[in-house]
C-alpha cells in the first residue's frame, strides 16, 4: 500500500511530510509526496526543486521509508488529482497539513483540503504545523 502526502514548502507541508513519513514508517508502507504545482503558471514559488527533493527522499530514507517525490499539474482542481492518485497507486491513507484561517476566508474561498476531507475515497489526516 502507499500513503500519498500533499507537500508545499511551508510549515504545514512540512509537518505533513514528517506525519507522513512516521506513518509509512509505522505500516510499513512507501510514501509519494505529491508536489502538485497548477497548470500553466509562469512561476510557482511552491514547486520543488532538484535539491528540495533529495532532501525529501533523503529525510524519508532517513525514516526507513521508501518515497518517491511527484509533480503532476492540476488545473484549478487538486482535489481531483488526489482522487487519481489514489486510484493509480491504491493509496491507503492521504496526509495533508491545515493553515490557518478566518471564518470568512473558509467561507468565501472554499478550500481544496475540505474538498479532500469530504470527498477521498480513503482516510485523510491532517496536520497543524507547530506555532
Amino acid at each position: 500500500m502507499t500513503i500519498l502526502v500533499g507537500y508545499l514548502p511551508t510549515p504545514e507541508g512540512e509537518a505533513a511530510v514528517e506525519a507522513g513519513l512516521r506513518e509509512g514508517a509505522l505500516r510499513g508502507e512507501r510514501v509519494i509526496i505529491v508536489n502538485s504545482p497548477r497548470r500553466g503558471a509562469p512561476v510557482d514559488e511552491h514547486m520543488v526543486g532538484e535539491a528540495a527533493r533529495d532532501e525529501l527522499l533523503r529525510r524519508a530514507k532517513e525514516a526507513g521509508v521508501e518515497a518517491e517525490v511527484r509533480q503532476p499539474l492540476h488545473d484549478d482542481d487538486l482535489p481531483e488529482t488526489f482522487d487519481r492518485l489514489v486510484e493509480e497507486t491504491g493509496a491507503s491513507l492521504i496526509v495533508i497539513g491545515l493553515r490557518h484561517r478566518s471564518l470568512v476566508g473558509k467561507f468565501v474561498l472554499g478550500s481544496a483540503a475540505q474538498r479532500i476531507l469530504m470527498e477521498a475515497e480513503v482516510p485523510v489526516l491532517t496536520v497543524k504545523a507547530a506555532r
